[in-house]
């Protein structure tokens, strides 16, 4: 369970393209839940061992960027190249965030499936609200 209450559906590393000039790719850890994706910068390698490690300290919220459902629009399969398959997040905004993943990693395909259900559970709670507002309002 993530600090949200939100179970992980999926976990491993996307490559996130950067918004520089470059454009370069970076490596992102991920976790996929039934609200969005977290994006986490990779862990620094742990230090050699010691007899008696500190406890390491969490990691700071404000690196841990948070792509949530709500605010995503659609997942575009770019194309598929090599060994990699790219695809493109494209959030309400208009912004475009662009991602890749071996072929096998089924990336692509768990983001939308996890937001297509997100959007139904949405759907369905808005129709149950819109019931329970016309049911109360017909009371006499």
């Amino acid at each position: 369970m993530l600090e949200s209450g939100c179970k992980a559906v999926k976990e491993g590393v996307l490559e996130k393209r950067s918004d520089g000039l470059l454009q370069l790719w970076k490596k992102k850890r991920c976790i996929l839940t039934e609200e969005g994706l977290l994006l986490i910068p990779p862990k620094q390698p742990p230090p050699p061992q010691q007899p008696s490690p500190p406890p390491l300290p969490a990691e700071p919220a404000a690196k841990i960027k948070e792509l949530h459902f709500s605010n995503m629009k659609t997942v575009d399969c770019v194309e598929r190249k090599g060994k990699y398959v790219y695809f493109t997040v494209v959030m309400a905004e208009g912004k475009e965030i662009d991602f890749r993943c071996a072929q096998e990693q089924g990336w692509n395909a768990a983001i939308t499936l996890q937001m297509v259900q997100y959007k139904n559970r949405q759907a369905i709670l808005a129709v149950r609200s819109t019931r329970q507002k016309q049911q109360h309002l017909a009371q006499p």
